[in-house]
């Protein structure tokens, strides 16, 4: 393989991929409309060498692999600057994207001096995502008391419980992560924070008091100065207010000094058994790229709920192993086996109580309530484990608190591959 520039783009030579005949081909313009490029600039790539094709009859024909080739071989000195593929998202926003490849250290990341901590931290999803990419997490800030007990037993670096809204307990996470760095900046600074408390006054967006938490978070970054900001929410925000709740996140996170890009990713393509899609902002002050990780797999490709969890179906109920199985009436056991896959025990809750497809990847887990998944070979809902296994914890993850609680700790993280592969992202883009 070799790389040359042509305008913006980093062009790759890939040679010796032959075409499988079973593949769907695509032409230059299905491309094109794919990426959101011109059909010139797909053809700059063909003539290149960088995007492999087969030429029958004067018409070029691209197959999946060839193009996910092209993508998936990016590395940290090769980024291609594309648009976000429009078939992945049903919000109209175009955005800007610098999909980068993390195929390459994914299996085997490198470790670093890089460092992290994280707000609303919860059970420690995303600070043990980033401890797989090579990071060193410092601590986590939150004020679920079952949850960080969660943490502490997982994890060896300190953890705070407490309300972030309070200067003490924002003082206190700040002076821990400062007395680690011995001073020196912190990488990454992370956190899903909630964005209920936004709000319409006119033609201005204002925030209530529900909302003090967001500003809470934008106070300890404008304090600590971390070199990059990685902020995680559900799809759903991007709606809210007609976009203008985005619009603003945008505005304070650049009025804090930073650069910041934005897209929605999708869980499934980082290897979790699990369709879960997350806003996720990425940003940095030391002028680097912004980097979201490229998909690591197709959907042809995604780990199912079968692979995820299926040996558990044999596995004794172990209160220690957070695997003891719900017990149902003869009643509701009949209901959950009559649920289709993919489909609700209840018509009015769409989002609860409903049953995972077996041969696909699972739907979103949640825990609503008690509604969590219902299992789909057998009448019952998921457990503890198998919550965390379609979330992608590993079985040596263990959490506390009550069964409840458990499940409220799962439904509520991020799936520790998708921060593994976000992490190696901001890797790469620290070596361009």
């Amino acid at each position: 393989m070799s790389c040359s520039i042509h305008g913006n783009f980093y062009i790759f030579v890939l040679t010796g991929y032959p075409m499988s005949k079973d593949e769907t081909l695509y032409r230059i313009k299905e491309i094109a409309d794919r990426l959101n490029q011109s059909q010139k600039v797909i053809r700059k790539h063909i003539f290149a060498g960088s995007l492999i094709s087969d030429k029958k009859a004067g018409v070029h024909y691209i197959s999946e692999s060839h193009l996910q080739e092209f993508i998936g071989s990016l590395n940290a000195v090769e980024v291609i600057d594309l648009l976000a593929d429009p078939a992945k998202s049903k919000t109209k926003k175009k955005d800007h994207i610098n999909w980068v490849g993390i195929s390459k250290e994914w299996e085997s990341p490198s470790r670093s001096t890089y460092t992290s901590a994280d707000l609303f931290c919860g059970a420690g999803g995303m600070a043990y995502g980033f401890q797989m990419a090579g990071f060193k997490p410092l601590c986590g800030l939150d004020y679920f008391r079952e949850a960080g007990d969660t943490y502490k037993r997982n994890f060896k670096h300190p953890h705070i419980l407490g309300d972030i809204t309070e200067e003490s307990v924002k003082q206190k996470f700040i002076e821990t992560v400062e007395q680690q760095l011995k001073g020196k900046r912190l990488t990454v600074l992370s956190g899903g924070f909630p964005c209920q408390g936004f709000s319409m006054s006119g033609s201005r967006i204002v925030e209530d008091k529900r909302n003090s938490l967001y500003k809470d978070m934008l106070d300890i970054i404008d304090r600590l100065q971390p070199e990059w900001i990685v902020a995680e929410n559900v799809k759903g925000l991007r709606s809210m207010l007609k976009g203008k709740v985005e619009e603003k996140i945008l505005e304070d996170i650049r009025a804090l000094g930073y650069k910041v890009n934005v897209t929605v990713l999708n869980a499934a393509d980082y290897h979790v058994p699990q369709k879960r899609e997350r806003i996720i902002f990425i940003a940095n002050k030391i002028d680097k790229l912004n980097c979201h990780p490229a998909p690591l797999l197709q959907p042809s490709e995604y780990v199912t709920t079968k692979a995820a969890i299926a040996d558990l179906i044999s596995v004794s109920n172990d209160k220690s192993f957070n695997h003891v199985r719900a017990k149902h009436s003869p009643k509701m056991k009949l209901r959950l086996a009559a649920v289709a896959e993919g489909d609700s025990l209840y018509d009015n809750y769409s989002d609860s109580w409903k049953k995972c497809p077996w041969d696909a990847a699972s739907c979103t887990i949640k825990e609503n309530h008690g509604g969590v998944n219902i299992h789909p070979i057998e009448p019952r809902v998921i457990t503890v484990r198998e919550m965390a296994r379609l979330q992608s914890f590993p079985d040596d993850f263990i959490f506390e608190g009550s069964k409840s609680k458990q499940m409220v700790q799962i439904g509520n993280a991020v799936p520790p591959l998708l921060s593994k592969a976000i992490g190696l992202a901001i890797k790469v883009a620290m070596k361009m």
